[in-house]
């Protein structure tokens, strides 16, 4: 079963990655906590390592289509560098249940957002 759930979770994450450029971890995290047995930490920890091969194939089919900005996008991956390192002693400094509600709250602030700005009506410039 962990096998299976393993290959069903890379596919959804690399085509819903690929549609919509959601990233990995909001597959992979539920996914690998709900149906793998990870630990929360284990699970966000995992889906780190599992985004670095989904982001360089998307990166290059983006590419391929004139849509990558590199120079935005490395300054915003180098920057975000320190903050992966205050984040990791976060995560592990706090419980389990804390993880797993700040990462269901930001996917629903997110959510709102997003349906927010799509049912906003379209401006004509």
């Amino acid at each position: 079963m962990t096998v299976v759930a393993l290959i069903a979770c890379g596919l959804a994450a690399g085509i819903l990655g690929g549609m919509l450029g959601v990233g990995g971890g909001i597959i992979f995290v539920p996914a690998l906590v709900l149906i793998v047995g990870l630990s929360q930490v284990e699970a966000e920890a995992t889906s780190l390592l599992a985004i670095i091969p989904v982001a360089v194939a998307a990166v290059w089919r983006q590419r391929e289509y004139g849509n990558v900005r590199m120079k935005e996008g490395l300054l915003v991956g180098v920057l975000a560098i320190a903050g992966v390192a205050v984040g990791v002693v976060i995560a592990n400094a706090v419980s389990g249940e804390i993880l797993k509600i700040a990462f269901a709250a930001l996917l629903v602030l997110v959510a709102i957002r997003m349906a927010m700005r799509a049912l906003r009506p379209a401006t004509t410039d």
